[in-house]
């Protein structure tokens, strides 16, 4: 099963900061991690997960078992 975190070309190239892998609700965007993360602490989100987003479309693979 794959599954598309952002379904947008806006991101390519940079660190997005979600609030969790089960809500993929953008809370930091920049080109280091640092920055995506500054940005999500601003918001009150303390604990986001990050992602980078290679140039092209990235794809999560996952066991649908699980």
């Amino acid at each position: 099963m794959e599954r598309v975190l952002v379904n947008t070309d806006k991101y390519n190239g940079q660190y997005v900061a979600m609030k969790s892998f089960d809500d993929s609700t953008i809370v930091g965007v920049g080109d280091d991690p640092e920055t995506a993360l500054k940005e999500a602490l601003s918001k009150g989100y303390n604990d986001p997960v990050f992602c980078i987003y290679p140039r092209k479309r990235l794809y999560i693979f996952t066991d649908a078992g699980s």
